[in-house]
């Protein structure tokens, strides 16, 4: 089966770039200063308030794969030469997805459901591009995607926890132990380091690859006797 793991890494517009009345409704819960910050760093989550910065798709079976990410720059190669990093706008940057995405049968994700695919769809749809597929369908079709936070935790059966944390667990190495987290993006994108962007988004994928390989092996029952 042809199968590919995705994973996106997104940060917020600036907050002066929505009017007022937008302004006001994003922060008309928040009494406190503490309050405030939390709700500005939640714009990152949410596909009305923020971008996607870069895409990674990876192929668990071959290695090779792609990295789109939301930059004016050249393209270059990961050291193994198996990665291809391909930098564009946003439009163009989803444009590319979506085409590279239509031989693949199966979709992995870690939190696809609730983050990646919505929000893939969503930014697609605000640039006026139709998807080549629909990442939210029936929620138990693991023939054409899977989210392992879905199946580590038997649909919400067992508590959730991060990547960074079932990595750990399953004595993988996470691609935060590098220094890099979700929080540094905004930094990043200030410092002009797209290329470290796109690497923390490989390394994300190349860890969600290696734990589907870990959950493949041992709780993976369909079309087992």
């Amino acid at each position: 089966m042809t199968r590919v793991v995705i994973d996106i890494e997104t940060l917020a517009f600036p907050f002066k770039d929505f009017d007022l009345t937008q302004q006001e409704y994003l922060l008309r819960f928040a009494a406190t200063e503490q309050e405030r910050q939390e709700a500005l760093q939640k714009l990152n989550l949410y596909p009305a308030t923020a971008r996607i910065l870069a895409i990674g798709m990876l192929n668990p079976d071959s290695g090779g794969g792609k990295v789109y990410v939301n930059a004016d720059m050249p393209s270059w190669n990961s050291e193994d030469g198996l990665v291809q990093y391909v930098p564009g706008d946003e439009t163009a940057v989803l444009k590319a997805f979506w085409h590279d995405l239509v031989p693949y049968r199966q979709v992995i994700t870690f939190n696809g459901r609730g983050f990646d695919c919505p929000f893939l769809l969503f930014r697609s749809a605000v640039h006026g591009i139709r998807p080549t597929r629909n990442l939210m369908g029936n929620r138990y079709d693991t023939a054409g995607h899977i989210d392992l936070l879905e199946q580590l935790t038997f649909y919400g059966a067992l508590r959730k926890f991060n990547l960074d944390f079932f990595c750990k667990v399953f004595g993988i190495e996470s691609p935060k132990s590098h220094g890099i987290t979700g929080l540094d993006l905004g930094k990043l994108v200030e410092e002009g380091k797209y290329r470290e962007i796109a690497e923390y988004c490989l390394g994300d994928v190349r860890a969600t690859a290696e734990l589907f390989r870990k959950w493949e092996k041992t709780l993976y029952f369909e079309g087992r006797a």
